[in-house]
């Protein structure tokens, strides 16, 4: 939080150059249901901690933690800082109406529009966390049984509730043959034989969210999986195949236990596949050849990637969180949550006398006096004026 110290020109060489980190003001962070204590708290740490007041909207559709962090929040916060405001899209929509000086949210790419738009009437920044279609591709050259657990395991867990999950997977008509096995052998080793019955798979948030995805089961042919149950917004664990590219499972985010796969020719071909849609959040490759991961590293774009893992890189403080383009705009996580919330303010304190040493930059100029100055305000750095 302490002042930066930056370097100067032999223009600025008496000067005090530095950056100071201040607060925005009064923030407003809107919080999403499938992760709705992390992803509500850890963006309310640090604005906190940059020094801003927040104003707090969870989802209404996990109406438990809404319920929860209203009532205990209070306990534990200096309510001076701070507001919880519970409610559905009339509220939100109300919120949106006032200024504020940050807007932090995480949500779908739908409602990101929403978001946007309302900020723009005050020219209001923001941080959109969003989601997307994120691929997954899988080499010929990698162990299948590997993959396929590591695979199950970021798929399904919060049954598929995640916004970094893959989407789908591409790979090799022959590697597709060799996973749906390993898949299926990692399902039932993690879930049991009867998947409904595990304690260690959730359920569908609501039964909106139930019906869309019963409608994606019937894209292609379901391989592994597919059962329901609506009484209890049970989906099972799939896997879908003979997907095509215009089907709907390839053209909405799945956020759920749903796992197609298309097959590609090449590397080449996967690549542009992914090169064709919209950067997504994140971007999966797996492979025993370091090279084929980092060509899928080097020749797409995304806001986070995993090469032969998962979204680990969640764990890392270290790391920035956050999309690309229609997957979102901005990043946060440890000291990047308190860099978001800041204003990283450029400050410059000069002497007031030396008035002697400042009489080359004022006119008339000379030539002599112009090659003088460029050089001294372009020392140390490269300057574009």
């Amino acid at each position: 939080m302490k002042d930066e110290p930056a370097s100067t020109n032999l223009l600025t060489k008496m000067d005090c150059a530095f950056i100071r980190k201040e607060p925005f003001g009064l923030v407003l962070i809107i919080g999403p249901w499938n992760y709705p204590v992390n992803l509500t708290l850890v963006p309310l740490v640090g604005a906190i901690a940059a020094g801003n007041c927040v104003i707090l909207k969870p989802s209404e559709k996990s109406k438990g933690t809404e319920k929860v962090l209203a009532e205990v929040l209070p306990q534990y916060l200096n309510q001076s800082c701070f507001a919880v405001v519970v409610g559905g899209p009339e509220e939100t929509q109300k919120l949106l109406e006032h200024k504020f000086d940050y807007i932090f949210f995480t949500g779908n790419p739908r409602v990101g529009k929403i978001v946007m738009a309302a900020a723009a009437k005050h020219l209001t920044p923001v941080t959109l966390e969003l989601g997307g279609k994120n691929p997954c591709y899988v080499d010929d050259n990698c162990d299948p049984q590997t993959v396929a657990n590591r695979l199950a395991w970021f798929r399904y867990f919060n049954m598929g509730q995640t916004c970094v999950a893959p989407d789908y997977v591409l790979c090799s008509p022959d590697m597709q043959e060799r996973l749906l096995p390993a898949l299926q052998n990692a399902i039932t080793r993690f879930y049991g034989d009867d998947p409904q019955n595990s304690p260690n798979l959730g359920r569908i948030i609501n039964q909106k969210h139930f019906k869309r995805l019963q409608e994606l089961l019937s894209c292609g042919r379901v391989a592994i999986g597919g059962q329901s149950d609506e009484s209890n917004l049970y989906i099972a664990p799939t896997v879908l195949v003979d997907v095509q590219e215009t089907d709907k499972v390839m053209q909405e985010e799945v956020f759920g236990p749903i796992l197609p796969l298309m097959t590609v020719r090449s590397l080449d071909e996967a690549i542009d596949f992914i090169n064709r849609r919209e950067k997504p959040l994140a971007l999966y490759a797996f492979s025993n050849n370091s090279q084929v991961v980092s060509q899928v590293l080097d020749r797409t774009s995304s806001g986070n990637f995993g090469g032969n893992d998962g979204f680990l890189y969640m764990t890392l403080l270290s790391l920035p969180f956050g999309g690309v383009g229609k997957s979102g705009t901005g990043r946060y996580h440890g000291k990047f949550s308190f860099n978001t919330f800041s204003n990283h303010r450029a400050c410059l304190i000069s002497p007031s006398g030396l008035e002697k040493l400042n009489e080359i930059r004022y006119p008339p100029y000379s030539s002599q006096a112009q090659k003088l100055l460029r050089w001294a305000m372009s020392s140390h750095s490269c300057t574009l004026l």
